[in-house]
């Protein structure tokens, strides 16, 4: 996945905010101090889950400071590890360190309060509907995304359909437009009007 320089994402226009973070955002990121073997989610039942670091176990229980301050005992299996500050807002949480529920909602979570409503989650496109316009249907915005791979621009569904009708057009050049009998693709009606 490309990482696209603040000046790459320039040919997005107004919409490379909605699309992709900020060459700035992604180094705060990736020197922000980080324990690995402390930094958790928990099973929290008014938020779901919840930033914590682990303070102690014993016996089973893991007793947590969440960021809000506040002091929770819960059961082990209610402790997930958390990704690195590296992959906060990841375009693709199939890269991510540690893939559970508790990092998959964080990342969507963390992406939509950033109006990114798109991410991908392997082979698939995940949008989370901001019930508001956004600049990231305009013109110049799909001739950014025409004839680009996936790997190369941010998680778009303008990236899935270019794919998709570039894709075809191999699929009819190398097979030829007979193996596709009885539907009018654009090289036999060509040849019809000849």
């Amino acid at each position: 996945m490309s990482t696209g320089s603040d000046a790459e994402m320039a040919i997005f226009g107004e919409a490379a905010p909605y699309l992709r973070k900020s060459e700035k955002e992604r180094i705060e990121a990736q020197n922000k101090p980080f324990d690995a073997k402390t930094s958790v989610f928990v099973a929290e039942p008014k938020e779901s889950y919840v930033k914590s670091v682990i303070q102690s176990k014993e016996g089973g229980k893991v007793t947590v400071k969440t960021e809000s301050g506040a002091t929770l005992t819960v059961k082990e299996d209610q402790v997930f590890p958390m990704n690195p500050p590296k992959y906060d807002k990841i375009e693709d949480m199939a890269m991510m360190t540690h893939l559970h529920e508790p990092g998959v909602l964080y990342n969507l979570k963390e992406r939509y309060a950033a109006w990114m409503i798109y991410t991908y989650s392997g082979l698939f496109c995940v949008t989370v509907n901001p019930y508001k316009w956004l600049p990231v249907y305009n013109p110049e915005v799909v001739a950014a995304y025409r004839g680009k791979k996936r790997q190369e621009a941010p998680p778009h569904i303008f990236s899935i359909s270019d794919n998709a009708y570039q894709f075809m057009l191999t699929v009819i050049s190398t097979l030829g437009c007979e193996q596709h009998s009885g539907i009018p693709w654009p090289a036999q009606a060509n040849r019809a009007s000849k």
